[in-house]
Parts: C-alpha cells; sequence; structure tokens
C-alpha cells in the first residue's frame, strides 16, 4: 500500500495540478466517447493502451470481459450497460479481450474453478464460446485453443450486447457503434473483429489507418 499512498501524494502534488483545468470541467459531469468493457486483470491499463484521458472511457471490468445475456433481474454489467446506452449516450461500445486470459483458462478447464462456485458460474456465460471451439478446433493446440477461444469470447459478447434493449435500440437508430478487440499482452498488438469478414484483423487495416 505505501506504493499506492505515495502515488496518490504524487498525483495531488503534480499530475493533478498539470491538469487542472481539465479535472475542473470534468467535476461539471461526464461525456465519454466510448464504453470499454475488458477484463479485471490487472496486466490491462486501459487508459494507457488507447492513450486516452480522464473522461474519456466509461469503463466496465470483470472476469473475462463477459455480457451476460439480458435478464429481467439487475445485474452490474447490464445496469452499467443500460447508464451509458440511456443516460450518457455513448457512441461506442468496445469488447476487449487479452491474450493470457485467466478467465478464458478457466472456461477450457471448467475442474480448475470447480473450488470457486461464484467464478464457475459466471464463467459460464462463455460456456457458448467454447462449444463452438471444440466444434471447429477439436485437434489444435492448447496454446492455438486459448488464443481462438479469446476471440471467440469477445464474438459472444458482441452478439450478446445486441440482445439488451438499451443497446439494440441505439444499434436500431444507428446511434452506436460495436467494436470487438483482442490486445496481446506481451507484443502491444490489437487485433479487431471485421463482421463482413468474419475475422481479427490488425487495428490499423480494421479501421483503415
Amino acid at each position: 500500500m505505501a506504493n499506492f499512498i505515495k502515488g496518490v501524494q504524487k498525483f495531488q502534488d503534480h499530475a493533478f495540478p498539470d491538469n487542472k483545468a481539465l479535472f475542473e470541467e470534468l467535476a461539471g459531469g461526464q461525456s465519454p466517447e466510448a464504453m470499454f468493457i475488458t477484463c479485471s486483470d490487472s496486466r490491462i491499463e486501459t487508459a494507457m493502451l488507447t492513450q486516452s484521458m480522464p473522461g474519456d472511457l466509461f469503463v466496465c471490468r470483470n472476469a473475462g470481459n463477459i455480457v451476460p445475456p439480458h435478464r429481467q433481474d439487475a445485474g452490474g454489467v447490464t445496469a452499467t450497460l443500460e447508464y451509458a446506452m440511456e443516460v450518457l449516450k455513448v457512441p461506442h461500445l468496445v469488447v476487449c479481450g487479452h491474450s493470457g486470459c485467466g478467465a478464458m483458462g478457466g472456461v477450457l478447464d471448467p475442474d480448475a474453478v470447480t473450488s470457486l462456485p461464484h467464478v464457475s458460474e459466471w464463467l459460464g456465460f462463455s460456456k457458448p464460446a467454447k462449444d463452438e471451439l471444440d466444434k471447429t478446433m477439436p485437434d489444435a493446440s492448447a496454446e492455438e485453443r486459448i488464443e481462438r477461444l479469446t476471440e471467440l469470447n469477445v464474438e459472444l459478447q458482441l452478439k450478446n450486447l445486441k440482445g439488451h434493449p438499451s443497446v439494440a435500440k441505439r444499434i436500431a437508430a444507428g446511434e452506436v457503434a460495436l467494436h470487438g478487440w483482442v490486445y496481446d499482452i506481451g507484443t502491444g498488438a490489437v487485433t479487431a473483429y471485421d463482421e463482413a469478414q468474419d475475422k481479427f484483423l490488425p487495428l490499423a487495416e480494421k479501421y483503415n489507418l
């Protein structure tokens, strides 16, 4: 904790004064450009990855960057999503998976999380992605399977997003765009799902950068 406390002091002494005008503006409200749904993994630093500033991203994190299918009962992801769509009116939704995801490892090996009943139940939302993997890549190596599962899981969550009424309404109105990304921690590479080609492309190729 000592490092964190020193970090706060450094923020107050240097980072805050250097960005005082921005924070004064943000104190009056937020208008983020995107909702960023990603994994809770401590190695994912959303602001560093996107080189964004405070106020740019509305972030929702959980194990496996999962968006459960819409249900009537409240859930943290659903409530956060509804607020982003109905109140903040964010124009972009990003689901970002990552390499070496422990949650995806748990999806591949359910026995490894049997002692964690809540984790096990949560990862059940990614089972359709594993079923697709088993059907299409039954003989792939362990490395290939987790890499592909990470992609399939992002695709699954994009489909689940479309089933949420708050998202579906804004898609129909042309007011929000969905993006599926996978971030490679070791190389810094980011690939993005292209629905027309049904595959992940380098970010620059996907967005014509």
